[in-house]
């Protein structure tokens, strides 16, 4: 089979991942073997390639947004069968046994395995996951239009979550990428007030036409404090400018797997009881709800297609900020 194999991190303009042919993967008693159709690009893969996150498998197979067809399944599989349409996000496995797991915080597990970081993934034409990791895909979305929804979708659900913008009526969104295209949709669903912060023209301009009342930069002022802000670009020095616009008692949500040094911040940024909350993964009751909700709200995704060939290519264009909405690899 066809897969971008990564051995060595580098800078994405180095081209640092290679078509290469490869054996189809074997299956275990539980596990399902998929036939890729999408996969979708995120910032967590260019972390991986370019090395700002250290490699756990070498060589690996990156991506973490996989929608594909069931083609054989393992003797002990019982909710799935082949033909049926699945997804695949960044959780992999988790033990169930450890603290975190047994606290109900499985994205936290000291065991757990991550697709495309410790198991190889969707940039191929075949993945391997067990089937208690695996979802079925809501009727209505395209395989493309799908993929998007397992991790920018399903961790950007999360990071709202944990901003406690269920209940907020002004919430901010920093950077405008995969995560926030969606987000945006699920709080304007709730009914609050969403203002973007982006440096991208483009991405303001798609932030407004998907009911953003204001966009502008982070230097910019919105006119109004925010009751709940999540940071999804990966830039730590936005972290004290999102503080100055946040109300008292607001809570600010830090989406991302990786972020730049953030710097050192005045302690009146804090007062009046603000909350910073990190974002680790996400469980697998944040994929059951986010899937369940896209076709109520309904989410949908933009996407810009690609052929799996142009990988490298299209983590270049991620980089610069040159993707509007989602990118995905066309797999097969």
């Amino acid at each position: 089979m066809k897969a971008q194999m990564l051995s060595e991190q580098s800078s994405i303009d180095r081209r640092p991942l290679k078509l290469v042919e490869v054996d189809e993967p074997s299956i275990g008693q539980k596990d399902l073997l998929i036939k890729v159709k999408a996969c979708g690009v995120c910032h967590t893969d260019l972390h991986i390639v370019e090395g700002d996150i250290p490699l756990h498998k070498r060589p690996i197979v990156p991506g973490h947004q996989i929608v594909g067809v069931v083609e054989k399944v393992g003797g002990a599989v019982t909710r799935f069968s082949p033909g049926d349409r699945v997804g695949v996000p960044w959780l992999n496995w988790a033990c169930g046994r450890c603290e975190y797991c047994q606290r109900g915080y499985e994205n936290l597990c000291v065991n757990g395995k991550f697709t495309g970081w410790d198991v190889d993934g969707g940039y191929a034409e075949y993945q391997v996951t067990s089937e208690d990791f695996t979802y079925h895909i809501p009727d209505g979305y395209s395989d493309l239009q799908a993929a998007p929804l397992l991790c920018a979708g399903v961790v950007g659900y999360r990071a709202l979550k944990l901003a406690k913008a269920d209940n907020a009526e002004r919430v901010g969104l920093y950077g405008f990428g995969a995560s926030a295209h969606i987000a945006i949709q699920v709080l304007r669903y709730w009914g609050a007030r969403v203002f973007v912060f982006t440096r991208s023209r483009e991405h303001q301009k798609l932030a407004l036409e998907l009911g953003a009342e204001w966009a502008g930069t982070a230097n910019d002022d919105p006119g109004v404090l925010m009751q709940s802000s999540i940071i999804y670009a990966p830039a730590g020095d936005i972290i004290p400018q999102a503080l100055g616009v946040l109300d008292k008692g607001g809570v600010l949500s830090l989406a991302g797997i990786y972020m730049t040094p953030i710097p050192q911040l005045d302690y009146e940024l804090l007062r009046g009881e603000k909350v910073i909350v990190n974002v680790t993964n996400a469980t697998r009751q944040d994929a059951i709800e986010l899937l369940d909700l896209a076709p109520r709200v309904p989410i949908r995704t933009e996407i810009e297609v690609y052929p799996l060939e142009e990988a490298n290519d299209v983590l270049l264009r991620l980089k610069e900020s040159k993707i509007n909405g989602s990118a995905v690899l066309q797999i097969s």
